[in-house]
């Protein structure tokens, strides 16, 4: 027996997950009615659909910036689409929105994904680990497990991809992206990002009222 669809519901679905009206139907057909589990089948789809499409060549896209209240954190990045139409398309715009500010928000990311981390980076943080006072007693095969599980959490602290959604926790960038490609029907890659701090490598001025009217009676 088929499940009646209300066209509210469909709008329901459609409105949270962005998929189109069909595949909304589909998923509340075979969900029952449970928008829950609908969203979470389509979500399912998404990404494997996501996964298909990674590795098509993506050199279309925009540059966004975004400039933190008060103006001392500034971003720019670089995402790539494959063509001109879906860069214009405001879901696409509203990613790049979204990444800037996660690269705002996230100061200890480094690189967007572990694959560009260079391996002298990946080198020292291992010998930092290695060199930690709680693992001198410890076995050989439990120290290198330890060591192992600590560098997986610590690159990916480094990483833009592997960070949770500021905006839903529950979705890691990766996700978000996947999401998105899903939606779009194009592959999506944050290729580069730059982030400026007000004052960043400037040495701080230090006043020192009694140096400076020394320095003056002096002269």
């Amino acid at each position: 027996m088929s499940i009646k669809i209300s066209a509210e519901n469909v709008k329901e679905l459609r409105n949270k997950t962005g998929a189109g009206m069909m595949d909304c139907k589909k998923a509340l057909q075979a969900s029952k009615g449970d928008i829950n589990i609908a969203i979470e089948n389509l979500r399912k789809k998404g990404l494997a659909l996501a996964d298909k499409k990674s590795s098509r060549i993506a050199t279309e896209g925009m540059i966004e910036s975004y400039i933190h209240i008060g103006s001392r954190i500034g971003v720019l990045v670089e995402l790539n689409c494959e063509t001109d139409f879906v860069a214009r398309r405001s879901e696409f715009q509203q990613l790049a929105k979204n990444i800037a500010m996660q690269i705002a928000a996230c100061q200890s990311v480094q690189y967007v994904s572990i694959d560009d981390i260079p391996e002298n980076i990946i080198i020292n943080e291992t010998n930092i680990e290695s060199n930690k006072e709680d693992l001198f007693n410890k076995p050989k095969d439990v120290k290198d497990k330890i060591i192992s599980g600590r560098m997986d959490k610590r690159l990916k602290e480094l990483t833009l991809i592997n960070q949770a959604f500021i905006r839903n926790t529950d979705l890691s960038i990766d996700d978000l992206i996947k999401e998105h490609i899903a939606l779009l029907g194009e592959n999506i890659k944050i290729r580069r990002f730059e982030r400026f701090l007000l004052g960043e490598g400037l040495e701080k001025k230090s006043n020192n009222f009694t140096a400076e009217v020394t320095s003056i009676l002096n002269k």
